[in-house]
C-alpha cells in the first residue's frame, strides 16, 4: 500500500509543488530533498509577525502534499534563531483587541505548531542566538534540535504577564525535558543556555556557531535519503502515542507497521541487503 492509497487527501490530483513557492515574510528554498526556511529579519533577531505566523502555518499545510520535500531545516538569519512576536507589530496590537480576536490570534499561533507536527516531514531547528518566546515554540514543536554553545532558549511568557501553557508548551515541553524541568523553564521565563539544553535533552546535539547549519543539513540529508513513509509513520505514532496505553500503542504500532510492510521502500530494503547494496529509497 502506498501513501496515496492511506489518505485521500493525497491522490495524485491533490500533489502539489514548492518550486515556484516564494513566501514574503520569510526565506523558502529547496537543497535537494531538503526545504530550508530562514527568518530573515536578523536587525531585529527574526521576529514573527501576524502575517508570517500565517504564512509559516500555511507553508507547513501545504508541506503535507509535497513529494519531492522529504526533511525540513528551520533556521534564523544573522545569528540568532527567533526574538519570539514583534513587540511592535503583534504585542502591541493585542493590548488593543477584543477577546473574539485575541482568541482568533491565540488559535492562528497554535495552528502552526499543529501544522508542524501534522506535516510528514522531519523538521530540524537549527538554533543559535536568541531562541524566545514563539521562536522558543518553533523550536519545540519540531522533531529535531541542533544548537550551539551561544544558543538562549526562553519561553518568556510569564514575563510578559501570561501563562507559560502557549501553543502547546505545556503538552509537548514537558514530554521532551520532563514535568519538573518544563515547569522550572515556563514559571521563570529563564533561558536555557546551549549545554544545559543538551544535558536536559531539549537540544539533541551542540555544534560550533560556524558548523551549525552545514551539520543541521547534512543530518537533514541523512534523514531524507532514508524510507520518508516509514518516517512520517514515525513522526505520527510518536505524536499519537502519548495519549495512548501501551497495549493500544502497540496494536497501533502493529498496525502501523503492517502497512509499512507493503510500501515498496521496505522490498527495496530487502532486496537490497540480497544484493549486498545499499538501497534507495523513493518513498512508495
Amino acid at each position: 500500500m502506498n501513501q496515496r492509497k492511506m489518505d485521500p487527501h493525497l491522490e495524485a490530483g491533490n500533489r502539489q509543488s514548492l518550486v515556484d513557492f516564494s513566501p514574503e515574510h520569510f526565506s523558502w528554498a529547496q537543497q535537494g530533498a531538503v526545504g530550508l526556511i530562514t527568518l530573515n529579519r536578523p536587525e531585529r533577531k527574526n521576529p514573527l509577525t501576524f502575517a508570517s505566523y500565517a504564512e509559516l502555518r500555511d507553508l507547513f499545510r501545504r508541506l503535507c502534499h509535497v513529494d519531492e520535500v522529504r526533511a525540513i531545516v528551520v533556521q534564523g538569519a544573522g545569528g540568532n534563531f527567533c526574538s519570539g512576536g514583534d513587540v511592535h507589530e503583534i504585542i502591541g496590537p493585542l493590548t488593543q483587541m477584543s477577546m473574539p480576536d485575541l482568541l482568533t490570534f491565540t488559535r492562528m499561533t497554535g495552528d502552526l505548531v499543529k501544522a508542524m507536527r501534522a506535516c510528514p516531514q522531519p523538521v530540524l531547528s537549527a538554533i543559535d542566538g536568541v531562541c524566545a518566546g514563539a521562536g522558543a515554540i518553533v523550536a519545540m514543536a519540531s522533531d529535531l534540535r541542533v544548537g550551539t554553545a551561544c544558543s538562549k532558549t526562553a519561553f518568556l511568557f510569564s514575563r510578559v504577564g501570561l501563562a507559560g501553557c502557549d501553543m502547546g508548551a505545556c503538552a509537548l515541553l514537558p514530554r521532551i525535558v520532563g514535568q519538573g524541568r518544563a515547569s522550572d523553564l515556563l514559571y521563570s521565563g529563564r533561558s536555557l543556555g546551549g549545554e544545559e539544553g543538551l544535558q536536559w535533552g531539549f537540544l539533541n546535539r551542540l555544534v560550533e556557531p560556524e558548523h551549525l547549519f552545514q551539520e543541521t543539513l547534512a543530518w537533514a540529508e541523512q534523514i531524507a535519503g532514508g524510507p520518508s513513509f516509514g518516517h512520517a509513520m514515525t513522526k505520527k505514532m510518536l505524536h499519537q502515542e502519548w495519549a495512548m496505553g501501551v497495549d493500544e500503542a502497540i496494536e497501533s504500532e502493529a498496525q502501523a507497521q503492517a502497512i509499512c510492510m507493503m510500501t515498496q521502500d521496505f522490498h527495496r530494503a530487502y532486496q537490497a541487503f540480497v544484493a549486498k547494496e545499499r538501497p534507495e529509497f523513493k518513498g512508495d
